[in-house]
């Protein structure tokens, strides 16, 4: 949710840049990362294609379509489960709960994407995207715990502060769109992929990742 199409596409490759690194990394030093590991790359296509969005002037073109399904059924389905295969065992029963949550939210999402329609609208600084989702309350709880729920409760220190960044970076991009201000996602994605990084250089293998 960056304020302009250049804003996003600069920001994407940026973080998509990180991504790679965090791959190739995590490929040669912890195979069971690579997942989680991705997390930047697809957050940094994720603001490519919005690039492309803003450029269409918002609407119900491929992009948007495409934007949605990053942001509403892969990403509460990605993170736990990115998180679970690096957790240590101890954390391992208590994030079932974050998986389980993300696999029914993942699934009530793709349901509303295969029967509404988004459509996409530029609203001052910000591009809104409206779907009408039921039950909005109950999902948007899901999709938390889910993602945010799962690093804070991985057991792994860098993850944990990844999630209370998120968690505070989440709050304030809501309380910036509500009011139509530039969106802080660029900065908060940015700053989240640069943790991961980090996370990445310092995680050490486990035998289980083999």
């Amino acid at each position: 949710m960056c304020w302009s199409a250049t804003a996003d596409l600069v920001a994407g490759s940026a973080i998509a840049a990180v991504g790679i690194a965090c791959v190739t990394r995590a490929a040669r030093t912890r195979p069971r990362a690579v997942p989680l590991a991705a997390l930047p790359l697809l957050l940094g296509a994720h603001q490519i294609i919005e690039a492309v969005i803003w450029n269409d002037g918002g609407g119900r073109g491929p992009a948007v379509v495409a934007w949605a399904v990053i942001a509403l059924p892969l990403l509460p389905l990605w993170v736990p489960a990115g998180v679970l295969l690096v957790a240590p065992p101890r954390a391992r029963l208590r994030l079932a709960l974050p998986l389980v949550c993300g696999v029914v939210t993942s699934g009530c999402l793709a349901y509303v994407l295969a029967t509404k329609s988004v459509t996409a609208t530029v609203r001052g600084h910000t591009m809104a995207y409206e779907i009408g989702l039921p039950h909005a309350g109950w999902l948007i709880a899901g999709y938390l715990v889910a993602t945010i729920g799962s690093l804070l409760l991985s057991g792994e220190a860098g993850l944990i502060l990844l999630g209370a960044l998120v968690t505070v970076a989440a709050a304030g991009c809501a309380a910036l769109w509500r009011w139509e201000f530039i969106s802080t996602w660029c900065a908060c994605a940015a700053l989240g992929s640069a943790v991961l990084y980090v996370w990445v250089r310092r995680s050490a293998p486990r035998p289980a990742d083999g």
